[in-house]
C-alpha cells in the first residue's frame, strides 16, 4: 500500500472514534463522496490497517448490573528468557479470555499483562492456572486497580 494521505489519516481517526458510522455519514464527516469513502475504507482494511471493529462497553454501567469485577496489572518474570520459552508462555496466556492485553517488555519483567476477572477468587484460580503451574515463571507481581482514570483505544495519528 502506498503512503497514507490526509484523507486516509482522517478516515482512520474517524473510525477509531466511532466505527458504527454509516458510510454515508462517514463520507459527510470527511467531506468526500460515499464511493470514495467506501473504496478507501476497503483499501485500508485489505492493507491490514483496520484490524477489526468492536463495541467498547461502558464498564461503569456494566458494573452496576454485574458487579465491579477486578482489574489486575501483572508483571511476570520468567526463569529462562529464551525466545522459545517466551513464545510458549505468551501463547498460553493470550489464549485465556481473562488476559485482555499482553506485552513483552524490557528492561524489568519479561511480560506485563492486563487481566480482568470477576473477583479475587477468580484471580487466584487464574494465577494458579497460568503462573503457579508454570515451572518457568520465576516471579509474579500483581497490582490491583482501584480506579481507572483513563482508557482510550485510539491510536495517535500524525495529522497533516
Amino acid at each position: 500500500m502506498e503512503d497514507l494521505d490526509s484523507v486516509d489519516l482522517h478516515l482512520l481517526e474517524a473510525l477509531q472514534r466511532d466505527a458504527a458510522l454509516s458510510n454515508q455519514d462517514l463520507a459527510q464527516v470527511l467531506g468526500i463522496s460515499p464511493a470514495t469513502c467506501l473504496r478507501r475504507t476497503r483499501r485500508l482494511r485489505e492493507a491490514g490497517l483496520i484490524e477489526r471493529r468492536v463495541a467498547l462497553l461502558n464498564t461503569d454501567a456494566l458494573a452496576r448490573r454485574l458487579g465491579h469485577g477486578l482489574t489486575a496489572v501483572v508483571e511476570i518474570t520468567l526463569d529462562r528468557q529464551g525466545d522459545d520459552q517466551a513464545r510458549a508462555f505468551e501463547a498460553r496466556v493470550i489464549a485465556d479470555a481473562a488476559v485482555q492485553q499482553c506485552y513483552r517488555v524490557t528492561p524489568g519483567p519479561d511480560f506485563v499483562l492486563i487481566i480482568r476477572v470477576r473477583d479475587m477468587p477468580a484471580y487466584a484460580d487464574l494465577a494458579q492456572r497460568l503462573f503457579s503451574g508454570d515451572a518457568n515463571v520465576r516471579n509474579v507481581k500483581a497490582f490491583f486497580s482501584i480506579h481507572r482514570a483513563k482508557f482510550s483505544p485510539v491510536e495517535p495519528l500524525p495529522m497533516p
